[in-house]
């Protein structure tokens, strides 16, 4: 485990030259540096490969010949992805965060590259499931290698600045998208660009480290075998409340934005007439404020608390995104840049949640399981946005619906949620015997 207050804390990577987003960086020592660059540029690929679909979405519906009724449910399939990644979580618990965070890596580069020569709509969505299985196991345990390495005073500041690097993803997906069509290429070329992290592999594998932590917790098991099954069971037998409040945050919140997130682009593209250009200029300059959101929100309730934070960004968002999914004209960029500032924000505070709540025997499988229900939730809302489509007749008009429901997610948290700003990941979920 990490000591604060270490010589080597005064370094200072060249990288975060490029990263003017995150703030005034806190001090950490250069193994924390390094992990959190690592997993980091990692995860921004991943975004890459999400934000893909959303913003080619008219062209690979006229490509593949997908109508319109068809698109939340195929949405859906592909959002369930998700879901095989809770294997891959109770896999680093019981083997390790490193060598599953390798594998997972090397999946979604694989099957987001050969989404590019997709013949038809089934290998379409086959291939962007299993990107998302992938993706999604390598999302979280980012998150939790983080929480792991970095010291209680700036954790919420690391998976914060994990979460604006990553939202760089959707940056270059929106400057790609715009040349590749002025090139005279199609969105598989996009697709094709996924094969880039299989260069930075053979690094990451001899430079990324197992946190400290869970070697620690190896070494406190004596090397004792256990079956791949025992982090759930004490996931349930350990903080069986807490874990039920964290759900239910997150199945909302995934059920009442789900929709929206991924119509944003179709909005603007069909209900305002944009052109592919203009999305990507708001995507990529209004973009590049909103995630400012991230390390702010995370050094904020570094010093104020999570509650707080996480309730006020909550509310914010959602009031934010039902504002822009009924408004138009001069309006829509202000609000959208503002909705995506406190939308990340509001991921940072329910990931370092879902982090810090758990002991280190189950934290992985804990953001799994929790990974499991937001799944379930945003397939469910991305479900329920068709069935509404078919009632109301309005794409727009349905997400709104979905929107107003999500409200009951900020005040969960401020009846159930405990503070954990501040305090060291063993004193807020000691280890149950």
């Amino acid at each position: 485990m990490t000591t604060p207050a270490e010589p080597s804390t005064a370094y200072r990577p060249r990288w975060l030259l490029a990263t003017p987003f995150l703030g005034t960086a806190p001090p950490l020592t250069r193994r924390q540096w390094r992990v959190l660059g690592l997993v980091s540029i990692a995860t921004l690929f991943d975004q890459y490969d999400r934000a893909l679909f959303a913003l080619a979405l008219p062209k690979i519906q006229a490509s593949l010949a997908i109508a319109e009724v068809e698109v939340g449910y195929l949405a859906s399939i592909v959002r369930l992805g998700s879901l095989p990644a809770f294997v891959a979580m109770l896999a680093a618990d019981r083997f390790g965060r490193r060598v599953v965070l390798l594998i997972t890596i090397l999946g979604y580069t694989l099957c987001t590259g050969l989404t590019a020569v997709a013949p038809d709509t089934a290998t379409f969505i086959a291939l962007q499931f299993l990107s998302r299985v992938f993706g999604t196991a390598e999302m979280l345990l980012a998150v939790v290698v983080i929480s792991e390495e970095l010291d209680a005073s700036v954790r919420g500041w690391g998976v914060g600045a994990l979460f604006a690097i990553q939202a760089c993803g959707v940056g270059v997906a929106a400057v790609l998208f715009p040349l590749v069509e002025w090139l005279g290429l199609d969105w598989r070329a996009l697709y094709a660009v996924g094969f880039v992290p299989l260069l930075l592999i053979a690094h990451w594998r001899r430079t990324l480290p197992e946190t400290e932590r869970f070697e620690q917790a190896r070494r406190a098991a004596g090397g004792a075998a256990t079956s791949m099954l025992a982090p759930a069971t004490s996931l349930v037998r350990a903080y069986p409340g807490r874990f039920a409040t964290v759900a239910a945050v997150s199945f909302i919140f995934a059920a009442g934005g789900s929709a929206a997130d991924f119509l944003t682009p179709k909005y603007l593209l069909d209900a305002h007439s944009w052109t592919p250009a203009h999305v990507a200029t708001l995507f990529v300059f209004g973009g590049a404020f909103g995630i400012f959101g991230a390390a702010f929100a995370g050094r904020l309730s570094d010093r104020i608390g999570r509650k707080p934070v996480a309730v006020a960004f909550s509310i914010a968002v959602l009031s934010l995104a039902l504002a822009f999914f009924n408004t138009s004209g001069l309006w829509l960029p202000p609000i959208w840049i503002a909705m995506i500032f406190v939308l990340i924000g509001n991921d940072v505070m329910i990931n370092s949640y879902g982090a810090e709540l758990f002991p280190t025997s189950h934290r992985s499988t804990a953001v799994g399981a929790r990974s499991v229900v937001a799944t379930v939730g945003a397939a469910f809302g991305l479900a329920m946005e068709s069935v509404l489509y078919d009632i109301l007749g309005s794409h727009w008009t349905s997400v709104s619906v979905l929107i107003v429901v999500a409200f009951a997610a900020p005040l969960i948290v401020v009846l159930a949620f405990p503070e954990t700003a501040g305090r060291s990941l063993e004193a807020i979920a000691p280890e149950h015997t």
